[in-house]
């Protein structure tokens, strides 16, 4: 079984299909995906589709680009929405500076409140970060020191240098469509690397679709294409990966696994 660790059900290209959507990821051995949410108004479809759909699960959660909106969001409203039973993580939340949507200051205080949320409830954070990378491990660094937390780095596509302090700090790496890419060839050789134990796999759909899909809507049943392609640069079966990767999944987000 394949999980499909970071998908928006939700978005345009997915939402109006969601039966053929979720039916396409089956066949193809997905048994569980976690749909995020980048924002409040998105909240209450996530939960929607995790209540409908058994192996569905949900996050609640505020993208770096959505921050400025966002700036009276307590950590209290976050804790009482993480609440719901089917909600299994916090974000994605984070920092992009890649394109400043959101006033810098205002990403990283939404941030250090969905890791203080994490740290009560132990529901893991789910980082985006995108040209941010110092800031990124300042404040992971600051807040794993005053109390650790689980958290993984999404759709990596950072550095290795970034990636291996990300693993110091304990967290798990999830990597997306993005290592499949000719241009993606220091990702791919990092790829091979991460500990077994620390790995996860996603789409990011509709975005990003991996080689051999690359321009069409992503779906999260292309995440079998990006198994295959980071188990062969990791000289593993296919098997073998999804078990592992299945594993990690459920041992990091414990709420799914209970």
């Amino acid at each position: 079984m394949l999980v499909d660790s970071h998908c928006h059900l939700e978005y345009p290209g997915l939402a109006e299909r969601r039966g053929e959507v979720l039916a396409n990821a089956r066949a193809a051995g997905v048994g569980a995906f976690l749909n995020i949410s980048t924002k409040a108004s998105e909240w209450e479809a996530v939960l929607a589709t995790a209540d409908c759909e058994p192996d569905v699960y949900a996050t609640i959660g505020v993208h770096p680009h959505n921050a400025d909106g966002h700036a009276e969001l307590s950590a209290d409203e976050l804790r009482s929405r993480a609440d719901h039973p089917r909600v299994i993580g916090l974000g994605e939340t984070g920092l992009d500076y890649h394109y400043d949507r959101s006033d810098r200051a205002a990403q990283q205080a939404l941030f250090c409140r969905h890791i203080a949320v994490s740290r009560e409830t132990g529901l893991p954070v789910i980082i985006h970060t995108r040209d941010a990378e110092a800031d990124t491990a300042a404040i992971l660094a600051e807040e794993m020191a005053a109390g650790a937390f689980p958290a993984l780095i999404h759709c990596f596509t950072a550095s290795t240098a970034f990636g291996e302090r990300m693993l110091a700090l304990g967290l798990t790496i999830s990597l997306s469509g993005i290592v499949t890419f000719k241009n993606a060839r220091e990702l791919a050789h990092f790829a091979a690397s991460i500990p077994g134990d620390r790995l996860l796999i996603e789409t990011d759909s509709p975005f990003l679709a991996p080689v051999p899909h690359r321009g069409r809507v992503c779906e999260p049943a292309f995440v079998a294409d990006t198994a295959r392609f980071i188990a062969a640069r990791r000289g593993v079966s296919e098997a073998e990966l999804a078990a592992q990767t299945t594993a990690n999944f459920y041992r990091l987000f414990t709420k799914a696994a209970a």
